[in-house]
């Protein structure tokens, strides 16, 4: 099965200017997550930014495209690059974050194969459990539900489900093996993508901040799985890097 990965990557970041170009092992954190891509047997590889500086850092070993800095979303920014570089329609495109260096391969494969085999579908994510209570309180940590067919209903900052008897007794307590992390990592086809663009974005997607609800708001479907191989902690700030650099180097 053949995919392309798409890596959007901007510069601005309010709490981590220049986050793709940060070094990592003396090499900057966009090339470990092409690394990654082409680890996970990705056909094409391309990663798309607004800005000169990571086009020249990245040219070296990855194909650039250069695209509008106005994007709302890296779903929009991904559009762009379908049309720029004449992706066909039913190519699996797999959009994985330029600040994920240590993303596991295998999800990244894993992502791809299932909207593959999920022909019902028109997107697919991953997800994986929850270990801390107050992870489920986190705004910064999204929650997604899914039915017994493996279809999203839901992404929320909020706790879904709300156990009603145990959060109404104390609402700072949850059964954390209830709720699952949304993975920021998406599949879709070429073709979808162009349709998603066209929709106007949805209230729901504009009140939780969470693009992805655009397609349930219009009725279409996303796979989800558990990820099989741990998700790293995401990297927001300079500190989280340097914690998370700590972490491996001393395991």
């Amino acid at each position: 099965m053949s995919f392309t990965v798409v890596i959007p990557a901007r510069f601005g970041s309010s709490r981590f200017p220049g986050k793709p170009l940060a070094l990592i092992n003396g090499k900057p954190m966009i090339q470990h997550v092409v690394e990654r891509a082409k680890e996970a047997g990705a056909e094409n590889i391309i990663v798309a930014t607004d800005d000169k500086r990571i086009e020249q850092a990245v040219a070296p070993f990855a194909h650039v495209c250069m695209t509008s800095p106005h994007h709302q979303s890296g779903t929009e920014r991904i559009a762009e690059v379908i049309q720029i570089e004449g992706i066909e329609g039913n190519t699996i495109v797999v959009n994985v974050q330029g600040d994920e260096p240590f993303i596991p391969a295998e999800n990244i494969k894993q992502v791809a194969m299932n909207l593959a085999n999920a022909t019902q579908c028109q997107m697919a994510t991953l997800s994986t459990e929850i270990h801390n209570a107050d992870d489920v309180f986190n705004p910064n940590v999204v929650k997604v539900l899914s039915n017994n067919q493996g279809e999203s209903i839901y992404f929320s900052r909020s706790p879904i489900p709300y156990e009603r008897d145990r959060m109404m007794a104390d609402p700072t307590s949850a059964d954390v093996t209830l709720y699952r992390r949304h993975i920021g990592i998406y599949a879709y086809r070429a073709e979808y993508v162009k349709q998603y663009v066209e929709y106007q974005p949805s209230r729901l997607e504009q009140i939780e901040s969470l693009e992805q609800l655009r397609a349930i708001w219009y009725g279409d479907k996303i796979h989800c799985d558990v990820a099989i191989a741990p998700p790293p902690i995401g990297i927001d700030t300079p500190e989280d890097l340097e914690r998370l650099l700590a972490t491996i180097n001393n395991a």
